[in-house]
């Protein structure tokens, strides 16, 4: 399991749900007690995309860590 933070602008949410959805495993973003599945849109739209979001990986891929290094927060 492997954890990043994230912080994400309206016109990434497209691409990131897109990367997430290439992977075999559950993606799960969450903020305070909130927690989406990342491979739903509707469900990542419906975020608070202002707030810093934490992406917890269930499996591990090498391509979805690398797109989620261009949104990480240090």
């Amino acid at each position: 399991m492997k954890v990043t933070k994230i912080k994400l602008g309206l016109d990434d949410v497209n691409a990131f749900v897109n990367a997430a959805t290439e992977c075999d495993f559950d993606i799960d973003v969450n903020y305070n007690r909130v927690i989406i599945d990342a491979k739903s849109i509707l469900g990542v739209l419906g975020l608070d995309l202002g707030r810093v979001l934490t992406v917890t990986c269930h499996g591990e891929s090498q391509k979805f860590d690398n797109f989620l290094q261009q949104y990480a927060v240090a």
